[in-house]
């Protein structure tokens, strides 16, 4: 039960092992498309959550790709919370994420940070490291959305 992500790729094989490396993910299942090429379900629990994906089969969304790539980005973030921030984060970058954002203490008190996968999806990785009263978050966001 739950809200699980089901994700769009371009290459699921490539990204059970990214996943696998990156985040320490543990596949389920999954299963191969009668074309032995794709797989049309993937299936995998990372920290104790579902993540759920296939290969893109444009053929049946009328000739359209939809991976990130083929869209032109996604406008989603799939966010990670953990007790071990720099270790997580420092392994996505290690197995090939791009990182977006870069991992600091942020004003809310979390160590924070942006990546894209190798397949387009946006990650964020956050530890929690100090409790700021609602007013301190206030002036935070004042100063960091001045632009």
């Amino acid at each position: 039960m739950g809200l699980t992500p089901y994700l769009t790729v371009s290459d699921a094989k490539a990204a059970t092992e990214f996943y696998k490396n990156a985040l320490g993910a543990k596949e389920i299942r999954s299963h191969m498309a009668p074309d032995g090429k794709r797989y049309m379900h993937v299936h995998l629990d990372i920290r104790g959550s579902a993540l759920m994906f296939a290969d893109d089969f444009p053929e049946y969304n009328g000739g359209k790709s939809r991976t990130p790539q083929g869209l032109g980005g996604s406008p989603v973030i799939l966010h990670l919370q953990v007790e071990d921030g720099q270790q997580t984060w420092d392994r996505a970058i290690a197995a090939g994420a791009t990182a977006t954002m870069p991992f600091m203490e942020q004003f809310w008190g979390d160590l924070y940070g942006q990546f894209t996968d190798p397949f387009g999806h946006q990650w964020s990785i956050g530890q929690s490291v100090k409790k700021p009263t609602e007013a301190e978050i206030q002036e935070g966001a004042k100063a960091a959305f001045k632009a």
